[in-house]
């Protein structure tokens, strides 16, 4: 039996203006996990955390994954799983996409590594149309794959991993709920075909500028006309945020996912610390609890901390 411990990256999904096709990990906040190979075919979900997550292997996003997994592969073991959740359920930084896609890649190591990542990916979207309602894979490929990817399509699978530009990034996270559902209901059905051009642009320009290092072209880029304007209205402070952090230097930045988080890319660190200290300065002049975090982009996505055979 084998035993295995993950550290598990927090994403950012959309890129502003790439909604649901976009993803990047960040080093900061991570979510910790282990995973062990049972002989009998129970699956044990723990939490050593304060978040009440179920711990019901059919209403766990975790559990649902590992569900999933033991089906198709016939299995006659089980899986017990420890999870110490630091990334917030309901931030937008892919609390439920970390435990996902880290129940798929621990089930896949204490297996004897049987699954390519497409496949980790495929088994990873069931935790999220658990916790969303919508089998998406912007949060769960870079979680995967590491450093910024693109979704090409989910079915089938074509997952594109993009540079990984040396850049920082500052995020904010307001203790407001933003439910990914709900966040999802007041989007638009039907978007102009002026609309959806200028989208096309900007998501080819940050495509562009990501893989050639040009961070001028990246903040140019990092524009969404047809989600944030509509999903902004939902997090305190939003525009304000925005429009100064760039005062301050940052490329660019919006929605972390559904929110209510926001990030900032920058080029310099001291930028980031000093985008970081305005988030919380301007929630707490409105007495809104926040967590800030300045973090390099992630290349590598889950990092296997600890991996031990049994007796």
């Amino acid at each position: 039996m084998k035993n295995v411990k993950l550290k598990i990256p927090a994403t950012v999904a959309n890129l502003v203006c790439g909604f649901d096709i976009l993803g990047m990990a960040v080093n900061e906040p991570y979510d910790e996990m282990e995973i062990r190979l049972l002989e009998t075919p129970e699956i044990i979900i723990k939490h050593k955390d304060s978040f009440g997550l179920p711990e019901e292997p059919a209403k766990n996003v975790a559990g649902m994954v590992l569900l999933k997994i033991q089906e198709h592969y016939h299995l006659k073991n089980g899986f017990e799983v420890i999870i110490h959740k630091h990334i917030k359920p309901g931030s937008g930084l892919g609390s439920s996409a970390a435990s996902a896609a880290g129940a798929a890649m621990g089930a896949n190591i204490v297996l004897g590594n049987i699954m390519s990542k497409d496949e980790m990916v495929h088994f990873a979207m069931f935790g999220e149309e658990l916790a969303s309602g919508v089998r998406h894979a912007d949060n769960i490929a870079p979680c995967i794959y590491g450093g910024i990817t693109l979704v090409k399509s989910t079915n089938p699978i074509d997952i594109i991993p993009l540079n990984a530009p040396d850049l920082f990034v500052a995020a904010v996270h307001p203790q407001v709920e933003v439910k990914t559902s709900d966040s999802r209901q007041i989007l638009k059905k039907n978007i102009t075909l002026k609309s959806a051009v200028e989208q096309w642009g900007n998501i080819a320009g940050l495509v562009a500028g990501i893989q050639k290092n040009d961070f001028a072209l990246i903040g140019r880029s990092l524009n969404d006309v047809i989600i944030e304007p509509v999903r902004s209205i939902l997090i305190p402070r939003f525009d304000e945020i925005k429009s100064k952090s760039l005062q301050l230097g940052a490329l660019g930045g919006g929605i972390s996912g559904s929110g209510p988080s926001i990030f900032m890319l920058t080029e310099k660190k001291e930028t980031a610390e000093k985008v970081a200290g305005l988030m919380k300065s301007m929630y707490n002049e409105i007495n809104i609890d926040n967590f800030v975090y300045v973090s390099k982009i992630n290349p590598a996505g889950i990092e296997i901390i600890e991996e031990t055979e049994l007796d």
